[in-house]
């Protein structure tokens, strides 16, 4: 007597299924960054003591984001490389931004696998620009300016068009 033979079971390819669903979604969540809330600014930085602010570079965005900065004070950027790419940290107005955006293309160079030179601007720029190669790090202070619009980009050829701009923040002490 023959046997009907037996139906194979689904559920191993809906357990695969709903593993890769919750895979992408944690892949995606992981590549927006997570964003949790700015913390409060105790005290203003001053030059005798300026307030220390961590920033991590990854490859294409910038953390904390949006950075806040409190006018006129002065903070010790401690810059780290958290990504597999060279990244920069330039913060300043709309004409230093400009000019390191034109002396990063102008240090371009035009055949794959040439040596770069390295990019500069004039001195009387202003803003900050540091350089940090994947992994390392760089501290440096900066004066906070007392008005006006701060941007915070990376220019290397092709990450502005990855997404790496920042987003600067005015905040007050206590907020």
């Amino acid at each position: 007597m023959d046997r009907p033979s037996a139906r194979p079971s689904r559920a191993p390819v809906y357990v695969i299924l709903f593993g890769f669903a919750v895979a992408i979604t944690l892949v995606l969540v992981a590549l927006r960054g997570f964003s949790a809330p700015a913390p409060t600014i105790e005290r203003a930085g001053t030059p005798d003591a300026p307030r220390d602010v961590t920033v991590i570079l990854r490859d294409y965005l910038f953390q904390p984001t949006p950075l806040g900065l409190v006018p006129t004070e002065t903070v010790r950027f401690t810059i780290l490389n958290g990504g597999l790419e060279p990244h920069e940290f330039v913060l300043g107005d709309e004409a230093v931004q400009r000019a390191w955006a034109q002396a990063d293309a102008a240090a371009t160079p035009p055949i794959p696998f040439a040596t770069a030179p390295p990019a500069s601007v004039a001195p009387d720029v202003g803003g900050l620009r540091v350089l940090v190669r994947s992994g390392e790090q760089a501290t440096v202070e900066y004066r906070v300016p007392s008005a006006g619009e701060l941007q915070l980009v990376c220019h290397l050829p092709g990450h502005v068009e990855q997404g790496m701009i920042g987003r600067i923040e005015w905040r007050r002490v206590g907020e």
